[in-house]
């Protein structure tokens, strides 16, 4: 849901989410579909997602059991491929297009 969604609309998406219902909007799902399947790898997707609470690139090269240089090195493909500058950017953009 759009956060600025009419107050009807979001009541009606919390009473159905709490019903266990899943809630898509309409409008971002055909946006999400149009954007086409994702450029990225399973490994860069996976590296950038864990990317997005800050953590540092060791941080996520000892999540996932990675050199930091590997870490780098997805992170690199991924900003590059998305069309970003940085990987805050890169994140933003993949989450935006539904490939995270």
């Amino acid at each position: 849901m759009l956060k600025d969604a009419p107050a009807a609309e979001l009541a009606v998406a919390i009473r159905r989410t709490f019903r266990g219902e899943r809630v898509l909007d309409p409008q971002l799902a055909a946006q999400a579909l149009s954007e086409g399947d994702s450029p990225l790898s399973a490994r860069e997707t996976e590296v950038l997602a864990t990317t997005v609470d800050g953590s540092s690139v060791a941080d996520v090269a000892r999540r996932l059991f990675l050199s930091e240089g590997t870490v780098r090195n997805h992170l690199s493909a991924a900003i590059q491929k998305v069309g970003a500058h940085n990987r805050t950017e890169a994140a933003r953009i993949a989450r935006e297009k539904g490939w995270l």
